[in-house]
Protein backbone atom coordinates (compact mmCIF):
# COMPACT_ATOMS: atom_id res chain seq x y z
CA UNK A 1 0.00 0.00 0.00
CA UNK A 2 3.27 2.60 0.65
CA UNK A 3 4.56 1.78 -2.30
CA UNK A 4 1.15 2.65 -4.07
CA UNK A 5 1.03 5.74 -2.22
CA UNK A 6 4.86 6.36 -2.96
CA UNK A 7 4.23 6.26 -6.72
CA UNK A 8 1.02 8.19 -6.88
CA UNK A 9 3.12 10.80 -5.38
CA UNK A 10 5.77 10.33 -8.13
CA UNK A 11 3.47 10.35 -10.62
CA UNK A 12 1.63 13.97 -9.24
CA UNK A 13 4.54 15.87 -9.01
CA UNK A 14 5.90 14.76 -12.42
CA UNK A 15 2.98 15.93 -13.94
CA UNK A 16 3.24 19.17 -12.05
CA UNK A 17 6.48 19.87 -12.85
CA UNK A 18 6.32 18.64 -16.31
CA UNK A 19 3.35 21.34 -16.84
CA UNK A 20 5.37 24.29 -14.98
CA UNK A 21 8.57 23.29 -17.28
CA UNK A 22 6.20 23.65 -20.37
CA UNK A 23 4.67 26.97 -19.01
CA UNK A 24 8.17 28.50 -18.32
CA UNK A 25 8.83 27.58 -21.92
CA UNK A 26 5.82 29.19 -23.48
CA UNK A 27 7.83 32.37 -22.71
CA UNK A 28 11.39 32.34 -21.74
CA UNK A 29 13.71 30.89 -25.02
CA UNK A 30 15.06 27.45 -24.53
CA UNK A 31 18.76 27.99 -22.33
CA UNK A 32 20.36 24.36 -23.66
CA UNK A 33 19.16 20.72 -24.29
CA UNK A 34 20.23 17.65 -23.44
CA UNK A 35 20.97 17.09 -26.61
CA UNK A 36 23.60 20.13 -26.66
CA UNK A 37 25.25 19.20 -23.44
CA UNK A 38 25.86 15.79 -24.64
CA UNK A 39 27.36 17.47 -28.33
CA UNK A 40 31.05 16.78 -28.28
CA UNK A 41 31.73 19.10 -30.92
CA UNK A 42 30.50 22.12 -28.28
CA UNK A 43 27.17 24.46 -28.88
CA UNK A 44 27.02 27.14 -31.44
CA UNK A 45 23.28 28.82 -30.70
CA UNK A 46 21.23 32.07 -31.16
CA UNK A 47 17.95 32.35 -30.34
CA UNK A 48 15.59 34.18 -32.72
CA UNK A 49 11.91 35.10 -32.45
CA UNK A 50 10.07 33.42 -34.89
CA UNK A 51 9.77 36.96 -36.73
CA UNK A 52 13.08 36.88 -37.19
CA UNK A 53 13.35 33.53 -39.14
CA UNK A 54 12.46 33.51 -42.72
CA UNK A 55 9.03 32.31 -43.89
CA UNK A 56 10.86 30.25 -46.53
CA UNK A 57 11.98 27.95 -43.71
CA UNK A 58 9.15 27.49 -41.85
CA UNK A 59 7.10 26.29 -45.34
CA UNK A 60 10.09 24.06 -46.18
CA UNK A 61 10.13 22.42 -43.05
CA UNK A 62 6.55 21.80 -42.94
CA UNK A 63 6.79 20.70 -46.68
CA UNK A 64 10.03 18.46 -45.81
CA UNK A 65 8.64 17.29 -42.37
CA UNK A 66 5.22 17.16 -41.16
CA UNK A 67 2.68 18.52 -43.98
CA UNK A 68 -0.05 18.11 -42.04
CA UNK A 69 1.49 20.63 -39.22
CA UNK A 70 -1.53 22.80 -38.95
CA UNK A 71 -4.36 20.62 -38.71
CA UNK A 72 -3.17 17.30 -36.27
CA UNK A 73 -3.07 17.27 -32.44
CA UNK A 74 0.46 16.54 -32.21
CA UNK A 75 0.63 13.31 -33.28
CA UNK A 76 -0.13 12.35 -37.33
CA UNK A 77 -1.65 8.76 -36.73
CA UNK A 78 -1.68 7.96 -40.62
CA UNK A 79 1.91 8.35 -40.84
CA UNK A 80 2.80 6.38 -37.54
CA UNK A 81 0.44 3.56 -38.85
CA UNK A 82 2.69 3.56 -42.32
CA UNK A 83 5.98 3.48 -40.06
CA UNK A 84 5.05 1.01 -38.35
CA UNK A 85 3.86 -1.31 -41.01
CA UNK A 86 7.16 -0.46 -43.04
CA UNK A 87 9.38 -1.04 -39.66
CA UNK A 88 7.72 -4.52 -39.46
CA UNK A 89 9.24 -5.49 -42.93
CA UNK A 90 12.61 -5.17 -41.36
CA UNK A 91 15.33 -3.00 -42.87
CA UNK A 92 16.01 0.72 -41.95
CA UNK A 93 13.81 2.15 -39.11
CA UNK A 94 11.41 4.80 -40.83
CA UNK A 95 9.60 7.38 -38.20
CA UNK A 96 6.16 8.69 -38.14
CA UNK A 97 7.23 12.02 -36.04
CA UNK A 98 5.54 15.01 -36.20
CA UNK A 99 6.82 18.73 -35.89
CA UNK A 100 5.42 18.65 -32.54
CA UNK A 101 6.85 15.24 -31.33
CA UNK A 102 10.31 16.48 -32.60
CA UNK A 103 9.66 19.34 -31.06
CA UNK A 104 9.08 17.79 -28.09
CA UNK A 105 11.73 15.44 -27.67
CA UNK A 106 14.90 18.09 -28.65
CA UNK A 107 13.40 20.28 -25.95
CA UNK A 108 12.57 18.41 -22.91
CA UNK A 109 14.25 14.77 -23.70
CA UNK A 110 17.27 13.17 -24.97
CA UNK A 111 17.86 11.24 -28.45
CA UNK A 112 17.46 8.08 -28.54
CA UNK A 113 14.39 5.37 -28.70
CA UNK A 114 13.05 2.89 -25.65
CA UNK A 115 9.61 2.79 -25.28
CA UNK A 116 9.55 5.07 -21.73
CA UNK A 117 10.99 7.92 -23.76
CA UNK A 118 8.61 7.52 -26.30
CA UNK A 119 5.80 7.57 -23.65
CA UNK A 120 7.36 10.79 -22.11
CA UNK A 121 7.48 12.29 -25.61
CA UNK A 122 3.56 12.01 -26.25
CA UNK A 123 2.73 13.44 -23.11
CA UNK A 124 5.21 16.46 -23.52
CA UNK A 125 3.78 16.62 -27.44
CA UNK A 126 0.45 16.37 -25.48
CA UNK A 127 1.18 19.48 -22.92
CA UNK A 128 3.13 21.61 -25.94
CA UNK A 129 -0.11 20.89 -28.38
CA UNK A 130 -2.29 22.42 -25.83
CA UNK A 131 0.08 25.40 -23.72
CA UNK A 132 1.67 26.63 -26.74
CA UNK A 133 0.25 26.76 -29.94
CA UNK A 134 1.32 26.04 -33.38
CA UNK A 135 3.02 29.07 -33.39
CA UNK A 136 5.37 28.70 -30.39
CA UNK A 137 5.60 25.16 -31.24
CA UNK A 138 7.57 26.03 -34.69
CA UNK A 139 9.73 28.53 -33.04
CA UNK A 140 11.23 26.60 -30.66
CA UNK A 141 12.03 23.96 -32.99
CA UNK A 142 13.51 26.20 -35.11
CA UNK A 143 15.62 27.38 -32.61
CA UNK A 144 16.85 24.05 -30.81
CA UNK A 145 17.01 21.69 -33.90
CA UNK A 146 20.42 20.73 -34.91
CA UNK A 147 21.44 21.78 -38.21
CA UNK A 148 24.92 20.91 -38.36
CA UNK A 149 27.66 19.72 -36.46
CA UNK A 150 27.52 21.33 -33.12
CA UNK A 151 25.24 24.15 -34.67
CA UNK A 152 22.02 24.82 -33.37
CA UNK A 153 18.99 26.73 -34.57
CA UNK A 154 17.91 28.63 -37.90
CA UNK A 155 20.16 31.76 -37.01
CA UNK A 156 23.13 29.69 -36.60
CA UNK A 157 23.21 27.14 -39.24
CA UNK A 158 21.93 30.06 -41.45
CA UNK A 159 25.34 32.17 -40.58
CA UNK A 160 27.60 28.87 -41.05
CA UNK A 161 26.46 27.92 -44.37
CA UNK A 162 25.02 31.18 -46.17
CA UNK A 163 26.48 33.85 -43.89
CA UNK A 164 23.80 35.74 -42.89
CA UNK A 165 20.97 35.62 -40.89
CA UNK A 166 18.03 33.21 -41.12
CA UNK A 167 15.69 36.60 -41.55
CA UNK A 168 16.73 36.40 -45.41
CA UNK A 169 16.97 33.07 -46.18
CA UNK A 170 16.02 32.04 -49.80
CA UNK A 171 14.05 29.58 -50.76
CA UNK A 172 16.73 27.20 -52.06
CA UNK A 173 18.67 27.70 -48.80
CA UNK A 174 15.57 26.93 -46.99
CA UNK A 175 14.91 23.61 -48.70
CA UNK A 176 18.43 22.60 -48.49
CA UNK A 177 18.51 23.37 -44.68
CA UNK A 178 14.99 21.40 -44.68
CA UNK A 179 16.60 18.38 -46.51
CA UNK A 180 19.34 17.87 -44.28
CA UNK A 181 17.79 18.46 -40.82
CA UNK A 182 16.94 14.76 -39.99
CA UNK A 183 20.53 13.75 -40.25
CA UNK A 184 22.46 17.11 -39.77
CA UNK A 185 26.06 15.54 -38.97
CA UNK A 186 25.57 13.81 -42.18
CA UNK A 187 23.79 15.51 -44.99
CA UNK A 188 25.62 18.61 -46.65
CA UNK A 189 23.95 21.85 -46.82
CA UNK A 190 26.23 23.91 -49.00
CA UNK A 191 26.42 21.51 -52.46
CA UNK A 192 24.51 19.16 -51.87
CA UNK A 193 24.85 16.25 -54.54
CA UNK A 194 23.17 13.06 -55.85
CA UNK A 195 19.66 12.38 -54.12
CA UNK A 196 20.04 14.83 -51.41
CA UNK A 197 19.87 17.41 -54.02
CA UNK A 198 17.35 15.94 -55.98
CA UNK A 199 15.39 15.85 -52.31
CA UNK A 200 16.18 19.81 -51.84
CA UNK A 201 14.76 20.44 -55.20
CA UNK A 202 11.61 18.77 -54.34
CA UNK A 203 11.15 20.46 -50.75
CA UNK A 204 12.04 24.07 -52.59
CA UNK A 205 9.06 23.21 -55.40
CA UNK A 206 6.81 22.04 -52.73
CA UNK A 207 7.51 25.42 -50.68
CA UNK A 208 4.71 26.72 -53.42
CA UNK A 209 1.81 24.14 -52.61
CA UNK A 210 2.56 25.00 -48.77
CA UNK A 211 1.92 28.61 -49.29
CA UNK A 212 -1.10 28.37 -52.06
CA UNK A 213 -2.72 25.61 -49.99
CA UNK A 214 -2.19 27.73 -46.31
CA UNK A 215 -0.53 24.68 -44.58
CA UNK A 216 1.39 27.27 -42.59
CA UNK A 217 -1.63 29.05 -41.76
CA UNK A 218 -1.68 28.02 -38.69
CA UNK A 219 1.73 29.93 -37.22
CA UNK A 220 0.96 33.22 -39.02
CA UNK A 221 -2.48 33.81 -37.66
Amino acid sequence: MRLIVWAFKAVILLVFFSVLWVAIYAAVPVPVTATMLMDENGITKDWEPLNNIDRNLVRAVIAAEDSKFCTHDGFDREAIATAMARNAQGGRIRGGSTISQQTAKNAFLWQGGGYFRKGLEAWFTFLIENIWGKRRIMEVYLNVAETGIGTYGAEAGSQRYFQHPASSMSRSEAARMAAALPLPKERAVVNPSGWLRRHGNTISSRINVVANEGLDSCVYQ
